[in-house]
């Protein structure tokens, strides 16, 4: 089931619907693209057409972020829970490993995927590490003939946004793996970022947690306040269409 949470268009879904609904497009074989989205994102899609578009042709949406959620709640739709890129993919791969399945890790700086693909194949024994390549490329030649030749199961895409959700709109159809924009998720895997406690996570505090440990992340919070403004302002629109 589809909701529309301020033009764009959610899955509302669990995190198990959505595990479910990922791991039938892997068993299906036959490409496509996930896009966790959250604030940032979804406030991006608003002001550019291409990328709304890129986001709204995906197999799924699914919403990341508090942001997304409280933005639902104002407007009175239903979306069950977060379903972050960081919770789903671990459990993508741990039932992956499980069916001796393949990954490719694609993007980050240099050698970034090759820690984290280090990292992969002993946290999850039985997964197939199909190949890395950082996301500072300027020529796909070598990534394409990687990625004809080893046919994986799961292409994770960590460009960043919008630049990972064009990418994977405009490759579609050129491989048959599910791929899924993972932003820093690589970072995370290697090491090189820590990811939230456990509780900070269930308290959906990690927005909080990620911006101490990288001030830098600031300006990304502050999209906070204008996705929960344009909420109240279109309930309020709507309630007073009905009055």
């Amino acid at each position: 089931m589809k909701t529309e949470i301020l033009g764009l268009r959610f899955d509302a879904m669990t995190m198990a619907q959505a595990q479910a609904a990922a791991e039938a497009l892997i068993d299906a074989g036959a490409g496509g693209y996930i896009v966790t989205a959250n604030p940032e994102i979804l406030l991006a899609a608003r002001e550019d057409p291409a990328y709304f578009g890129a986001i709204d042709a995906a197999d799924l949406v699914l919403a990341d972020g508090v942001g997304v959620l409280h933005a639902a709640r104002i407007l009175g739709k239903a979306l069950p829970e977060r379903v972050s890129g960081s919770d789903l993919v671990p459990r993508l791969l741990r039932e992956m490993a499980a069916k001796g399945r393949s990954v490719f890790l694609y993007g980050a700086k240099p050698g970034v995927a090759d820690r984290a693909a280090h990292v992969l194949e002993k946290e999850y024994p039985g997964l197939r590490m199909a190949g890395t390549e950082n996301g500072y490329i300027r020529d796909e030649t070598e990534l394409w003939r990687a990625l004809d030749r080893e046919q994986p199961d799961l292409l994770l895409v960590a460009l960043g946004a919008p630049k990972q959700e064009l990418w994977m709109a405009a490759n579609r159809g050129r491989t048959k793996a599910l791929m899924i924009g993972v932003g820093g998720l690589l970072d995370v895997f290697s090491g090189d970022v820590p990811r939230a406690p456990e509780a900070w996570r269930r308290s959906g505090l990690e927005w909080l947690y990620r911006t101490i440990k990288q001030p830098q992340r600031i300006r990304r919070v502050l999209k906070l306040p204008q996705i929960l403004v344009l909420a109240a302002k279109e309930h309020i629109l709507h309630s007073g269409d009905k009055a």
